[in-house]
């Protein structure tokens, strides 16, 4: 059974307060030496506050009812060991309790846990609680609890917690928070922090102590190069561990009257040395948070390009990605490996190699005026494989774009389609026997019923009509019965006349395409009692035999739409040729349906479809309920000769 972390203190509990208690008091200790006497107790700086709230914002909470009385302890002990009176230490233990616990549940509240001074807004939630409201609720507080002018005690107490709250704190949170991480990470870096301390100890015992008062302000130049290493190698850390050695330097030196700052007025030596300390420390601090922020962000995109680098090459897609120049920058495992090429060979235009010759221009074609709009793009091409195989891809691009909408080039995916192609080839070459197939069946049946059946139809009509004229014996109702016979076998021989027509028109073979057409338009009419147009011009007489039936076809189909699905009484058939092509428009004005769901006629309109493909020809639909159909076909005069399986079959080798 899990243990309840608050049920008890352990010994490593009191072990770590003893430590923090002994710290606080050299802290406090520390803040003595640096105590500048005049009329009244002034302090430049006061670390031990700034100590302790570091410790109890990287320690978790649990542990802050052992940290902070033993905190206060180590204060306590020194403020009675120098004689403070009980009242003043009671109004600075109240002062310092409020304080850690406000700041320190203030700050690890907003961040959620440790904080971490890596961006200029974590700068600024950091710097509201700590460099501000802290230090006004400190000095309103502890002014109580000190002698002398209350403006000049409330103006030293503010600043001075400000400013340990700007230099010791982060070097806390730094190093023994979120830095612990970072000096695991970087190995070797530990000697040149020692190189920054010690060159900034003795750059800064020169400056504040050694020269005495002789020192000249111009000195205090020499440091920005070390706040400027600090600050960019180290971050938040080593620019609030820079501040704090020239701080801690600095005011020693003040209070035993040396250093650049004026002496005379202790009051105005110590709000010199504050304001000095502080526009050294904020613009720095600010910088090594930039940095941290351009690391964190650094990091975060390599460690998103790892993502993505591992989930694209774990793909068996493959993928690719161009920058704005139009050169491809990057392709993954799998289209290295489908290639056999290494990257370097790939990169830029090095992939165009294993286009398609035939392919090459429509698609970098397509791929630069997409690129130009900045559009999504997809087209498809061959790709010699690794093998010398040309393998069909559907390849489809799509742009990047940054946060603020700047334009990063493109990315895109390929999927391998040869064997969909090949599939669809093998189905149309079906579907195209079956067409043929299905004409030359009708063509052979139309000539039986023509030729044959219909003439054994005539003969017996024929030989009914011979039999009445030479029974003149004949009783009434057999005469009767014979002559219905008579108009029967006379029926029969239309509808077999009419159904060889539409088998197989006779008439389209002997004259042609236009005579064919209006044939059917009249016969249509007059069965079904519509009015339709039919207009025609410059329509060329010798048309292919599988131009000409294609044509006459998708008239047919389409005026049997109108008559079963139009819901009109009128349509209209154009035809007409111009320049290489042959125009033909099929339109009524009926009930219309939507060609995305057609629910009638679906078969109608994939045959329709299937026949222009193999004559080279476009189709096209337009049509929306209430607005009526228009059916467009265009055929070039010289059909295209239908592509072979040889030519679109990729498995030829390079």
């Amino acid at each position: 059974m899990p243990q309840d972390r608050r049920a008890g203190i352990g010994p490593r509990d009191l072990a770590f307060g003893m430590l923090v208690a002994v710290l606080c008091y050299l802290a406090a200790q520390l803040g003595g030496v640096l105590m500048i006497q005049s009329p009244q107790t002034l302090w430049p700086l006061w670390p031990g506050c700034a100590l302790l709230a570091g410790i109890l914002m990287v320690t978790p909470k649990e542990k802050w009812r052992v940290l902070i009385p033993a905190g206060l302890i180590g204060f306590a002990v020194y403020d009675w060991q120098t004689g403070v009176p009980k009242a003043a230490i009671g109004w600075l233990l109240l002062t310092d309790t409020a304080e850690m616990v406000v700041l320190a549940a203030a700050v690890t509240h907003v961040f959620r846990g440790e904080p971490r001074l890596d961006s200029l807004r974590a700068l600024a939630k950091y710097s509201v609680f700590t460099i501000l409201l802290g230090p006004l609720l400190v000095a309103t507080i502890g002014v109580q609890a000190l002698d002398g002018d209350p403006w000049i005690a409330f103006r030293s107490v503010f600043l001075s917690e400000g400013l340990a709250f700007l230099t010791i704190t982060p070097a806390v949170l730094g190093w023994a928070g979120s830095g612990r991480a970072w000096w695991r990470d970087r190995k070797g870096y530990g000697l040149e922090m020692a190189l920054l301390v010690s060159s900034l100890l003795v750059l800064s015992f020169v400056i504040f102590v050694a020269l005495g008062a002789n020192a000249r302000p111009a000195l205090l130049y020499s440091l920005l190069p070390f706040f400027l290493w600090s600050s960019l190698r180290f971050g938040s850390a080593g620019a609030g561990t820079s501040s704090s050695i020239v701080a801690l330097i600095s005011i020693a030196g003040a209070v035993h009257g040396m250093g650049p700052f004026p002496t005379g007025d202790p009051i105005s030596q110590v709000f010199s040395l504050q304001l000095f300390l502080l526009l050294m420390a904020v613009p720095f601090m600010i910088l090594a948070v930039l940095v941290e922020e351009q690391k964190r962000q650094g990091s975060i995109l390599r460690e998103s390009e790892e993502r993505f680098r591992l989930m694209a090459d774990s793909t068996p897609t493959l993928i690719w990605m161009s920058a704005t120049d139009k050169r491809c920058t990057f392709f993954n495992r799998g289209w290295l490996q489908f290639r056999g090429r290494e990257m370097k060979e790939e990169l830029g235009e090095g992939w165009l190699d294993g286009v398609h010759p035939e392919d090459l221009e429509r698609c970098r074609s397509t791929y630069t005026k997409a690129f130009d709009l900045r559009e999504r793009f997809e087209m498809e091409y061959r790709l010699r494989r690794y093998d010398g195989e040309y393998r069909w891809i559907i390849d489809s691009g799509v742009p990047r774009f940054a946060s603020n909408r700047t334009f990063c080039g493109y990315i895109g995916s390929c999927v391998d389609v040869t064997e969909l192609k090949l599939s669809e080839i093998s189905l149309r070459e079906l579907t195209g026997r079956l067409i043929r197939a299905q004409e030359e069946e009708r063509a052979r049946i139309a000539r039986e019923l023509h030729d044959d059946i219909s003439q054994r139809m005539a003969y017996l009509q024929i030989g009914l009509e011979q039999f009445e004229q030479q029974a003149s014996g004949m009783l009434p109702a057999g005469r009767k019965e014979l002559l219905n016979l008579t108009g029967l076998v006379s029926e029969v021989s239309s509808d077999l006349h009419s159904i060889s027509h539409q088998l197989h028109p006779a008439r389209l073979d002997l004259q042609g395409l236009v005579a064919a057409i209006g044939s059917y338009c009249r016969e249509l009419a007059r069965n079904h009692g519509l009015v339709i147009e039919f207009n025609h011009h410059d329509v060329p007489d010798e048309l292919s035999v599988e131009v000409a039936l294609c044509l006459f076809r998708i008239v047919q189909e389409a005026l049997r739409n109108v008559v079963k699905h139009g819901d009109t009484e009128e349509a209209k058939v154009e035809l007409f040729a111009q320049r290489d092509l042959i125009n033909l428009c099929v339109s009524d004005d009926g009930a219309g349906f939507d060609p995305a769901n057609p629910q009638n006629g679906g078969l109608g309109l994939v045959s329709m479809r299937e026949r222009m493909r193999l004559i080279g020809g476009k189709f096209s639909i337009e049509s929306a309920p209430a607005r009526g159909t228009r059916v467009r076909i265009q055929v070039p005069l010289v059909p295209k000769a239908e592509e072979r399986p040889e030519k679109l079959q990729p498995t030829g080798k390079a």
